[in-house]
C-alpha cells in the first residue's frame, strides 16, 4: 500500500510541471485583439437613426433611441431630430419631444447652433403643436 502511494505521488509530480507550462500560456494565447470594424460615417449615423425612429413603435424604444443617439460624440442631424420628435409624439409623449430640443441645446457648442436647428424645424414643432422650454419658461 505504501508503495502505491509513493508511486501516485511520484506521478501527481512528474504531471504538475505540465500543468504549470500550460498555465503560463494561457495569458499569452487570451490577448484580445482590436476589432476591425469600420468607422461610421456622418450620413450612415443620420440614416440609422431616422430609419430607427421611423420604426420605434413605443416610448422606451424612442427614449432608448434618444440615450444611445445622445451617447455619441457629435450633434445629430436635423433630420434625425425630426424623426427623433415625430416619434416621440407618435407614441404621445410631449414632454420626450421637448426634451430632444434640450439634448440638442446641450449638445451643440453655441447659442447660434441650437438657435439654427430651432428655426429650421420651426415648421415641425408649428406642425405637432410643440413649444419649447424655452418658450414655456420666459423667466
Amino acid at each position: 500500500m505504501h508503495t502505491s502511494r509513493l508511486a501516485a505521488t511520484a506521478f501527481r509530480a512528474a504531471a504538475r510541471p505540465a500543468l504549470a507550462a500550460r498555465a503560463t500560456l494561457a495569458p499569452v494565447l487570451a490577448v484580445r485583439h482590436a476589432s476591425g470594424h469600420a468607422q461610421e460615417t456622418f450620413e450612415q449615423f443620420t440614416d440609422r437613426y431616422v430609419k430607427f425612429f421611423q420604426g420605434a413603435e413605443d416610448l422606451f424604444e424612442v427614449q432608448r433611441g434618444l440615450n444611445n443617439c445622445f451617447a455619441h460624440d457629435l450633434v445629430p442631424a436635423p433630420e434625425v431630430v425630426a424623426a427623433a420628435v415625430r416619434a416621440a409624439r407618435r407614441v404621445n409623449d410631449y414632454a420626450t419631444a421637448v426634451r430632444v430640443f434640450e439634448g440638442v441645446k446641450e449638445k451643440v457648442e453655441n447659442k447660434q447652433q441650437y438657435q439654427a436647428y430651432v428655426d429650421e424645424l420651426k415648421p415641425l414643432r408649428e406642425e405637432l403643436g410643440l413649444t419649447l422650454k424655452e418658450e414655456l419658461y420666459t423667466s
